[in-house]
């Protein structure tokens, strides 16, 4: 009778590879951190509006004109906290700057969201432009030889959620939601309902 030949192990079946995690954050793996929410946002807001009435004495003669895209959308809000406060409804405008751009040669194909003032223009009024963030101040600037071309205020103030620092012409702000210390390159991003479903102002 033949020896019984000694059992052999045949190589184990190897595992399957860990299934790829999906990757979180931007691309570029930068962070994202939030600096507003919903509730900051319209805290901002009012207070703005109560800073607007105060250095005005009122709402009289006050007219908003917001730089699109976000512009428009937090300058109608504003309208609604001055009004909710002082029981009169501030006209509200959209003051288009794309032609007034310095960067036009850049990008030279743009589109442009329209010029709207309301009724009674802007002549001899209070105007306050609202835009969501100020950096360099060259938006302001093409919004003021925008501003140039329609009429002549008695006086023109800056309204803005955030400001991120990093000016390259001499603007300043009279009116601030958030100062917000940031780096070039970094982005700031303002997501409002009305415009993007979300609402928030983010850094990355």
């Amino acid at each position: 009778m033949s020896p019984a030949r000694p059992a052999t192990n045949s190589p184990a079946e190897p595992l399957d590879p860990p299934a790829p995690t999906a990757p979180t954050g931007p691309p570029d793996g930068s962070v994202v951190r939030a600096v507003l929410e919903p509730a900051e946002i319209a805290r901002a807001l009012s207070r703005i509006a109560h800073e607007v009435l105060e250095r005005n004495k009122g709402a009289e003669h006050l007219v908003l004109l917001g730089i699109p895209t976000r512009g428009v959308t937090l300058a109608r809000r504003l309208a609604d906290r001055l009004a909710a406060i002082e029981g009169t409804q501030v006209p509200v405008g959209t003051l288009d700057v794309t032609m007034h751009r310095d960067d036009l040669r850049r990008q030279a194909f743009r589109p442009i969201a329209g010029t709207r003032l309301p009724e009674g223009g802007i002549d001899d009024k209070i105007v306050v432009l609202v835009d969501d963030v100020l950096y360099s101040g060259r938006t302001i600037r093409a919004a003021l030889d925008a501003l140039s071309d329609l009429g002549r205020p008695r006086a023109v103030r800056l309204a803005v959620l955030v400001d991120r620092g990093h000016r390259e012409l001499p603007i300043r702000a009279d009116h601030v939601g958030k100062n917000l210390p940031s780096s070039r390159a970094e982005r700031v991003m303002v997501r409002l309902s009305e415009v993007d479903d979300t609402e928030e102002v983010r850094i990355a």
